[in-house]
């Protein structure tokens, strides 16, 4: 089932297809065909920035339309007012920033002017859109499942789209009767529209163009060069030479132009011979590369060499169909749009990083490269760990890449996008994702390539060695390693002078993650050093701050001065109940200490030691008190990651009931699968990590082998995992379905077997559970007042209770 935008809406046309689609097999209850199931409309408008184009798993090219709008970071948007301006390769998802790539737009013409002339095309960005094909209800026509993408144009062309791993595949459809079929590509139009020094070299014998220019970096100081190949074939006849060929600038088409050296030139345009009777189809396919245009020609005749439209998108479906059905959920009593929105959020967990591997323009490796590491603040706490359930072999590749990183660059990568290194958002939040890997798997890390000595070097590095700019790698080391917090009166250089107290608590986080390694590395010594470092959190808590008007609320994270003294920042600041409106974005004028969150947010970010923080803010009632007022008070923010893990927290305090209903709550709240579905962008896939975990009944803290757990929206849910080649499935007996509003029901887990025998805990299960292929059983009851069960080692994993030891 290819998902037409918008019939989503409609539920009586989703149970429809679910129900007379091949997705589902009744026998045996297994979902053959999941890709049937993911609905890539999901967040492209109101800033979902979600990218619906197609796309292999972790693709370099992400070939898709690109629209008008000025909400456009991933190309699309599904408002109708936006006019379409081109079909470009590449794209990211989810970020924010400036548009992120969007090179080498391709555009067709039905016709010119009056007299259908070449110079008569308008062919700059601005001109050349379209209004799109709107249906009878309003709707764009607009269609896509993993691995294509089509549309039917306003001038009655069909664009059709999908990908290999670094090709792009188009089909342009024209009607019967087009006397001059037309297509330009745009080389200097990326989505910053900041492309400059185009080269380009057409060859009017076969029609193939090459070109390249250089680009703006969209969350950084840098740029990069990118380079394409295309080639047109004719689809059912014999295309020919172009009967026109020519250069273009802004409005003005010029004839016979076959190089940029000729004048700067934005791009290429070509005309074919139509063909004789019926429609003309001609295929463009596109290779792209960061090294050179013949390396992207090479690119475009390994992966596509016989241009054969069909079979490229059905083994696009059919790799996507092998990744997404390692996990398996039973439908029973399930509404058909939560099948829908779990798949489609494991969907978008493989959309980021992207595979560059041998485009790498800066050295020369055999290491796999990854990039669009856009960025690592953002998909560490959710991103890896959904990974690690059922893909640990992309999961190793990428982290063999960044330790290659690592090893050329001498930090590990935090934000990176086309080659270049971006802004860093938080700490060296690399340091959980290689701690997450080898936590995991460690015992298999030979066989996957993952060196443990290199990765516990590239972890040591960012603990230890502070690089000449911690704003683009690395950390502000030195003062962490002095003062154990960063001191905001001093300006030591290397870095912006900003987000001290959430760069601190992550900070600690990230040692905590190297602790665990060191544990497993029989590093004694260095478990115990970077365990007491994880512990540095506690020095920017100052038990004496109170919320202005909320004088039960005691204690918050704040920034100190370098003599020890606290400075004060008012706990509402960056939230919505903030007197002055502030941001916290990332601004080198920010000197509150936080970034894009709230004191009262960070300070619940003690994921390694929760059961401190409840000591700290005075014993599990007031932690629960507090966590009630997060909530109560619009303090939680859907939209951003710190948040992420404060619906779960009651487990902590020994309420998983209500870490179960407010979970569900905030996904009855702000997640759906509407083109506005998500609460924010999508974050390379962090929020789609995010809400599958949810929707699994599932929470991970990266760096352990523990999952908080909770119910999952079905009442059974399996995953494979092709290391172990084991399946692990959770069954939830006495399901009754999920209430709408997410409030009560028969939810809550009373009790937890673990292969028939009962564990110790109704809160939190082992990784050793999906090494062995467990079956686990939750008995479900509809009583919120559940606890973790009996005794400490109920209670999940705490730092300070020896819960990693």
């Amino acid at each position: 089932m290819a998902w037409h935008i918008f019939s989503f809406l409609i539920l009586s046309s989703c149970v429809a297809r679910y129900a007379g689609g091949a997705a589902v097999d009744s026998s045996t209850t297994s979902i053959r065909d999941p890709a049937n199931l993911v609905n890539l409309f999901i967040g492209t408008t109101k800033g979902g920035h979600t990218f619906p184009g197609a796309t292999l798993p972790h693709g370099m090219l992400k070939v898709g339309p690109d629209t008008n709008s000025p909400d456009n970071h991933a190309g699309y948007d599904a408002n109708p007012i936006w006019n379409f301006v081109g079909f470009s390769q590449m794209h990211d998802d989810g970020t924010g920033g400036s548009p992120p790539l969007s090179n080498f737009k391709l555009w067709p013409f039905q016709s010119c002017g009056q007299s259908d002339e070449f110079e008569q095309c308008t062919t700059s960005l601005s001109t050349r859109s379209v209004p799109r094909k709107v249906l009878s209800n309003g709707l764009p026509d607009d269609t896509a499942e993993p691995g294509y993408f089509s549309t039917n144009l306003s001038t009655s062309i069909r664009v059709e789209l999908t990908a290999t791993r670094k090709v792009a595949l188009h089909k342009y459809t024209f009607p019967a009767g087009t006397q001059n079929p037309r297509i330009l590509l745009d080389l200097t139009d990326d989505g910053q529209r900041s492309g400059r020094n185009p080269v380009m070299e057409l060859d009017p014998a076969t029609g193939r163009i090459k070109g390249d220019a250089s680009f703006a970096a969209s969350f950084g100081v840098g740029g990069y060069n990118a380079y394409a190949c295309v080639d047109f074939k004719g689809d059912g006849f014999q295309l020919g030479a172009p009967k026109e060929f020519g250069g273009w600038v802004d409005d003005s088409p010029v004839k016979n132009v076959t190089n940029a050296n000729q004048l700067q030139f934005f791009g290429a345009m070509l005309t074919f011979t139509p063909r004789r009777i019926g429609p003309t189809s001609i295929l463009a396919r596109v290779g792209v590369s960061f090294i050179s245009a013949d390396q992207a020609c090479s690119n475009a005749e390994q992966e596509i060499s016989t241009f054969d439209f069909n079979h490229v998108r059905s083994a696009a479906r059919a790799e996507w169909n092998d990744l997404l059905g390692r996990i398996q959920v039973k439908t029973d009593d399930v509404d058909p749009e939560i099948v829908s929105l779990f798949y489609s959020s494991v969907y978008r967990t493989h959309i980021s990083p992207a595979d560059y591997s041998g485009e790498n323009p800066r050295w020369d490796s055999t290491e796999p490269y990854y990039d669009s590491l856009y960025c690592n603040w953002d998909t560490y706490r959710t991103l890896y760990s959904f990974m690690a359930l059922h893909d640990p072999v992309n999961f190793a590749r990428i982290v063999r890449g960044m330790i290659n990183i690592q090893q050329h660059e001498g930090w590990l990568p935090e934000c990176r996008g086309a080659t270049d290194q971006q802004w860093v958002q938080g700490g060296s939040n690399g340091d959980p994702i290689l701690g997450e890997f080898f936590v995991k798997f460690h015992e298999h890390a030979a066989a996957l390539n993952v060196s443990g000595d290199a990765l516990y070097t590239a972890l040591l590095r960012d603990a230890e060695e502070q690089p000449q700019d911690w704003d683009l790698q690395g950390r502000q080391a030195n003062d962490w390693k002095t003062f154990g917090f960063l001191p905001f009166d001093r300006s030591t250089g290397g870095g912006s002078n900003t987000r001290h107290v959430s760069r601190a608590l992550e900070y600690a986080f990230d040692d905590f993650a190297i602790s665990q390694v060191a544990k497993i590395l029989n590093k004694t010594d260095d478990a115990a050093k970077y365990a007491r470092r994880a512990g540095n959190y506690i020095n920017n808590w100052n038990a004496t701050t109170v919320v202005p008007g909320r004088e039960n609320i005691v204690g918050m994270m704040q920034l100190r001065l370098s003599n020890g003294s606290f400075a004060f920042t008012d706990p509402r600041h960056c939230s919505v109940n903030d007197p002055t409106h502030s941001t916290c974005f990332l601004d080198s004028n920010n000197h509150d200490g936080f970034y894009e969150s709230s004191p009262i947010v960070y300070s619940q970010y003690v994921p390694q030691d929760t059961a401190k923080l409840i000591l700290l803010q005075g014993g599990n009632q007031k932690f629960i008190d507090r966590l009630n007022f997060i909530f109560e008070e619009n303090y939680f923010d859907s939209t951003d990651e710190p948040s992420q893990q404060i619906p779960f927290m009651y487990h902590y305090a020994n309420r998983p009931g209500l870490s179960t209903q407010t979970s569900r709550q905030v996904i009855a709240q702000f997640y759906n699968t509407s083109t506005n579905g998500l609460p924010g962008n999508d974050d390379s896939g962090a929020m789609g990590s995010y809400v599958a975990f949810y929707l699994a009944g599932l929470y991970p803290l990266p760096a352990t082998r523990q999952f908080l757990l909770s119910s999952p929206y079905f009442p059974e849910i399996s995953f494979f995992n092709p290391i172990f080649g084991t399946t692990t499935t959770i069954r939830a007996k006495n399901f009754n379905g999920n209430p709408k509003d997410g409030t009560g029901g028969t939810v809550f887990v009373r009790s937890v077997k673990i292969d028939g025998e009962l564990w110790k805990s109704n809160c939190f299960i082992e990784w050793d559970a999906f090494i062995h292929g467990s079956t686990i059983d939750l008995e479900l009851t509809d009583d919120i007042n559940m606890t973790c069960g009996e005794g400490a080692d109920s209670l999940p994993p705490s730092l300070s209770t020896g819960g990693y030891d």
